[in-house]
């Protein structure tokens, strides 16, 4: 471990992970460019560097554009990834409360606190953790996504049966194509394009960035930017001195976005909406929450952060990647002639450990240029909303279209998100919509898979039984029955506040 930190602390191994980070500041905030893009398209100007160089790049790109993805989630709504969505459901309403610096400042550092967390597992717990992960079959992902689900209860807004409708329709619009029990073609009317699934990062920009700018095309005539934005001194440190006044926020989210890392497929998706989630529940004041609370931001940031150099435990313990961009460099090692697992980290510990501090350090280069760029990055929102609209809609079809170089994905984003601005009108929140498509590719494939487990034995030993999955059955039982409690709570409040109000008009309407 002290021979990969001398390695990683070398001057141009620090130099090529600070053009890393840089270029994933760039991928990140640009929507559709996800880490995994940019982690491949990086991969073969790495080959002329020393392989720790070249995995210290990837790992700055990767661990920036984990943060910087937050970046449009803020400032315009539109979650550069999938990872990003939680973020933006209260940092989009601090933007629009004039706080977009402080928004962005807090997903900067809370980013920074959740890689060095992550960072720090990966360094001091890979071996003892990936026991654990070992213990997730497909039964047990399953039932994690069913409770990553509830969290439907927190953005449902006032109707919790739309926000069931929506998670609903994302969950019916992920089953789209092939299907994975009988490969038979679901709800594909007969079009080709659609045979292989809809595109993840187009529905989700569909579901947030179409909409978003067909409100700003709404709103034209009565405003002229999103939002007011103005300079205010020492911002910076006062928003670290709010992140930090939250200490077992923190690592609540940290240790959630590490945990859910490590496992295989979960990814840091999953990590920021069931970290998001937490946060709301374990808080005493949850109205805040949707409206521009600071704790939504960092338990999002701190938890997908966290997630990403966890994902890397797997690949160097196992050799299974636990994340997209683990895979691509796991990709990037065997293009060198090592292969990830037991062997590597026996034969080339020191590499190993180079690239745990290398993840670490990332995370603190993104926290200076992140925070220095903040500023800047702000000022965003003064574009006038005519010159803003068109640039976030092209960058919406770049994005859309260069995930799989197809153009039925770019109308395919534009029906949907026509769709969502509709149906907003009526009450529901783009949220829902957007979880059901990212947990729809995880819960179905795992459903499938348990089942055919259980006609080797049976469904009720299958999913009813372990240790893993009596703990998150459970949890899912006490998540949604704490939604409903909390929900009626909220009722029985507005209807005590709303007699009391009631009272002095009837009293004066009796003295007149």
């Amino acid at each position: 471990m002290i021979d990969g930190l001398m390695q990683a602390l070398q001057p141009s191994y620090i130099l090529w992970l600070t053009i890393g980070v840089m270029i994933g500041m760039v991928v990140g905030t640009l929507p559709g460019l996800t880490a995994t893009m940019g982690t491949a398209l990086l991969v073969p100007f790495t080959f002329a560097l020393p392989t720790g160089a070249g995995i210290a790049m990837l790992g700055g790109l990767y661990v920036c554009a984990m943060f910087s993805d937050a970046i449009p989630a803020v400032l315009v709504n539109t979650p550069g990834t999938p990872a990003a969505m939680a973020t933006g459901f209260d940092g989009h309403p601090m933007c629009l409360q004039g706080r977009g610096h402080e928004a962005i400042v807090a997903a900067c550092f809370s980013s920074a606190l959740g890689t060095l967390f992550g960072a720090t597992c990966y360094l001091l717990l890979a071996w003892p953790m990936i026991a654990v992960a070992l213990k997730f079959g497909p039964p047990e992902f399953f039932w994690l996504g069913v409770f990553a689900l509830t969290i439907i209860g927190s953005l449902a807004g006032d109707s919790v049966l739309k926000g069931l409708a929506g998670g609903a329709i994302g969950l019916l619009i992920s089953s789209v194509g092939i299907s994975h029990g009988n490969e038979v073609a679901r709800f594909t009317f007969g079009v080709p394009e659609l045979r292989g699934g809809v595109s993840l990062v187009a529905g989700l920009i569909g579901v947030f960035a179409v909409p978003q700018v067909l409100s700003m095309v709404t709103q034209l005539r009565k405003k002229e930017f999103i939002a007011e934005y103005v300079p205010k001194a020492g911002q910076t440190w006062k928003t670290i001195a709010k992140v930090m006044a939250h200490p077992v926020h923190i690592v609540r989210s940290a240790v959630i976005g590490s945990f859910i890392g490590i496992l295989p497929g979960a990814g840091s998706p999953i990590a920021a909406l069931v970290s998001y989630n937490e946060a709301v529940r374990w808080s005493k004041d949850k109205s805040k929450f949707g409206k521009g609370d600071l704790r939504g931001v960092t338990a999002s940031e701190i938890a997908n952060n966290a997630a990403a150099p966890a994902a890397m435990i797997p690949l160097v313990t196992l050799g299974v990647p636990g994340s997209s961009p683990a895979a691509v460099i796991a990709g990037a090692l065997m293009l060198r002639g090592l292969n990830p697992g037991p062997e590597l980290f026996q034969s080339d510990g020191t590499l190993i450990y180079t690239f745990g501090w290398s993840l670490l350090l990332a995370g603190i280069v993104t926290f200076f240029l992140g925070s220095l760029f903040a500023p800047v990055l702000a000022r965003i929102i003064r574009i006038p909303l005519r010159l803003l609209a068109p640039l976030i809609m092209l960058l919406a079809m770049i994005g859309a279209y260069a995930i799989r170089n197809n153009i039925f994905d770019v109308y395919f984003m534009l029906g949907l998100g026509v769709f969502v601005f509709l149906i907003r009108r009526l009450g529901f929140h783009p949220g829902p919509i957007g979880l059901g498509l990212i947990l729809g590719p995880i819960i179905e494939p795992s459903l499938v898979q348990a089942l055919y487990i259980a006609d080797a034995s049976s469904v009720g030993q299958v999913f009813f039984t372990g240790t893993v999955n009596i703990i998150l059955i459970s949890l899912s039982v006490f998540s949604i029955a704490f939604v409903v409690w909390s929900h009626r709570k909220e009722r029985a409040q507005k209807r005590a506040r709303a007699s009391i109000e009631d009272r002095p008009a009837e009293a004066a309407a009796t003295t007149e």
